[in-house]
């Protein structure tokens, strides 16, 4: 429940696929005053089609919404990239259209937060670091092409399921971060929500030089978006500053 002191934040419910970096939420929230309550519905974590699709299903966001309902958000945010652009363009839209209705406010998905965050930025040509097997990173890659983005190079951990993504160390993720970017790219993008990124997002920036785009960073600031209540703030990358 929301605490005393933090009765009127601006709230973003977030429904979260099991276990692994959730904790990047809360983080943000002290950082910016909000409220970001986190709920979760559970699978299997592991990165494969039919596991993905069973995760990403209305029954299980419809549940989520369910549990979100005594935060009274503004707005819902299913934090899974994998478990939403599997379902491919008109499917992933399809989620999010369901979940706004179950849930009764604005939604969307973390792919879709990927493709609106470019658009705001103006970034046509990324890099992907993808933490997935390459089956589930080219599905991501195909979905990005769908919203007009280009994706000059791709590589990817082949890391099996969440848990395990969610133990990568911060050694590990710059270096995932630096093995995969390209010249060319505009932005690197780091799609998985398992991976822990929001401390590590002004570093990579800095190191590479570009922006970079992670899964929890994009979901926080699409949650936003949907509530019109994007702060312009240091520490969480570029696209949380408007004098880009």
């Amino acid at each position: 429940m929301v605490s005393e002191g933090r009765r009127f934040a601006p709230t973003v419910g977030f429904i979260y696929p099991d276990h692994a970096a959730e904790s990047d939420y809360p983080l943000v929230a002290r950082q910016l005053d909000m409220n970001f309550p986190v709920v979760h519905i559970y699978g299997t974590d592991l990165h494969a089609v039919p596991e993905l699709l069973d995760l990403g299903s209305p029954e299980k966001l419809a549940e989520g919404a369910r549990l979100l309902r005594p935060h009274a958000p503004g707005a819902v945010v299913w934090a899974c990239t994998s478990g939403s652009f599997v379902y491919g363009p008109r499917g992933a839209a399809e989620q999010v259209a369901g979940l706004s209705e179950c849930s009764g406010t604005p939604a969307s998905s973390t792919s879709f937060a990927f493709v609106n965050a470019a658009a705001a930025l103006g970034v046509s040509k990324v890099a992907v670091a993808a933490s997935y097997p390459r089956d589930i990173a080219e599905l991501f890659v195909a979905f990005l092409a769908a919203h007009g983005i280009e994706v000059v190079s791709m590589g990817e951990a082949g890391i099996d399921t969440a848990a395990e993504v969610g133990r990568l160390t911060a050694d590990q993720v710059d270096e995932l971060a630096g093995a995969n970017d390209h010249p060319d790219a505009e932005a690197l993008l780091i799609p998985d929500t398992a991976m822990h990124t929001i401390a590590h997002v002004e570093r990579l920036e800095s190191r590479l030089g570009k922006v970079v785009l992670t899964a929890n960073q994009v979901t926080v600031w699409e949650g936003l978006r949907l509530i019109d209540e994007v702060p312009d703030v240091s520490g969480l990358g570029r696209l949380f500053r408007r004098q880009q």
